[in-house]
């Protein structure tokens, strides 16, 4: 065995894709995590089937994990407390190696009843940063995930490079990338292709950079749902940049919810060089967001949207509406800046208009 490398099949995982290999994991990341400097978990080509499995520091170095074969997570929903795969109180992280981490969801979306009702148990996300802090994960994929496909939390300084992420687009509640309550996050040269929100940015994110993603099909590229909870902290500063949706159901979209116990500030986004094919809602502003069935008659929202920009989207859209700011009657929004909206309506011969607009402030 080589001094700093642990390849997981030293330590009985089987890469067959039937034998239960999440000890095996375990004990090489706890080998890794003994060794002061740089150690390497290197996963080899084959199928891993995997348990519900936390990693999770601190260790004497930094951590690399070479992902060269596939990960399938378990679709016995018994197992699962919460997530799937939890990385953890950790500082120095690099995931790279070409390999895919497969949820297995289909056979679990069917229990999946929260696009239905709020009352309902969540499904396991596939992939959880918690407490991580200077992490590059690049040149991966996430496929199928019973839940979220990647989640991010309390964390910083983490890149997320040359990603691939894909779910069937009548998979419920697949979203490619949420952020919440994280610091300086970057997304960059990846392509996300679900049933919802290709990137979500939850309550507590700033300094957040979205570069260079293909996204569709789905929800888009959203800020929120905000206002939702208690105790909700700001959204302040979002760079979403030469980003290109295709076919989703709403293109870059900010949404609060009405009678929001939280008092918190949206602000300081930008949104530029943005390419939209065949979008629905390109451009949306949505502070009476609620997603079910049933929603009663509720107060305006109270979280304040500000300094928010648009500048440079084009392309197409097959709604009527290209631009909807619907915005609180309580908080009103402030500082929204649309320059440069050229967008083609491509809907029903019947509704059909472009929409050019140069220079807008509200």
């Amino acid at each position: 065995m080589d001094v700093g490398v642990y390849n997981v099949k030293e330590y009985g995982a089987a890469g067959d894709g039937q034998t239960d290999s999440t000890k095996a994991f375990e004990a090489a990341w706890c080998a890794a995590c003994a060794v002061e400097g740089m150690a390497t978990i290197v996963i080899p080509e084959g199928a891993y089937l995997l348990g519900p499995i936390i990693f999770k520091g601190p260790y004497k170095g930094k951590m690399v994990m070479q992902l060269k074969g596939q990960l399938l997570a378990s679709t016995h929903l018994e197992a699962y407390t919460q997530n799937w795969i939890d990385f953890q109180y950790i500082n120095g992280l690099v995931i790279s190696g070409g390999g895919t981490f497969h949820g297995q969801g289909a056979s679990t979306w069917p229990y999946n009843q929260c696009p239905k009702t709020h009352k309902c148990k969540l499904l396991p996300v596939s992939l959880v940063f918690s407490f991580v802090t200077n992490a590059t994960i690049s040149g991966i994929s996430s496929v199928d995930s019973k839940l979220f496909h990647l989640q991010i939390f309390e964390s910083r300084d983490i890149t997320l490079d040359s990603i691939r992420i894909s779910a069937p687009g009548d998979s419920p509640n697949t979203d490619g990338i949420h952020i919440a309550d994280s610091t300086n996050i970057q997304v960059a040269n990846s392509v996300i292709g679900t049933s919802d929100d290709c990137i979500s940015i939850g309550p507590g994110s700033t300094n957040l950079t979205i570069f260079n993603v293909l996204c569709g099909p789905g929800h888009g590229i959203s800020v929120g749902s905000l206002g939702k909870n208690a105790n909700e902290k700001d959204v302040n500063g979002l760079t979403v940049r030469k980003c290109t949706l295709t076919g989703t159901t709403n293109g870059l979209r900010i949404k609060t919810w009405p009678s929001s116990p939280a008092t918190l500030k949206a602000t300081g986004f930008l949104f530029e060089d943005i390419i939209m094919n065949n979008v629905y809602n390109p451009i949306i502003i949505d502070q009476n967001y609620c997603p079910y069935a049933n929603c009663p008659e509720m107060d305006p929202s109270l979280v304040k949207i500000k300094d928010i920009k648009f500048r440079n989207i084009t392309g197409s859209s097959v709604s009527p509406e290209a631009i909807k700011l619907v915005c609180s009657k309580a908080t009103s929004c402030e500082g929204v800046e649309l320059n440069d909206i050229i967008l083609k309506c491509n809907g029903d011969d019947s509704q059909k208009y472009d929409v050019y607009l140069f220079s807008c402030l509200w």
